[in-house]
């Protein structure tokens, strides 16, 4: 049975960062300007990864890692 990852890529990226703060360091390193972005309530992790061309599953596998520690 596959494992379902704790970070749904539909999740908004401001209710990901807002419940695992640890995360806020991935975006970082990615560059990703979502922290404190207006548009954070609204575009979801999918939609980040792709305004950014960051591959969706690598960046999820890094959020997990970042949120086990």
């Amino acid at each position: 049975m596959a494992r379902k990852p704790a970070v749904d890529p539909d999740m908004s990226v401001d209710e990901m960062m807002r419940r695992w703060p640890m995360t806020i360091r991935v975006m970082i390193r990615h560059r990703m300007l979502c922290v404190g972005c207006p548009f954070g309530t609204l575009h979801t992790v999918a939609d980040a990864c792709r305004e950014h061309e960051i591959s969706e599953e690598d960046f999820v596998l890094e959020l997990e890692a970042a949120m086990a520690g």
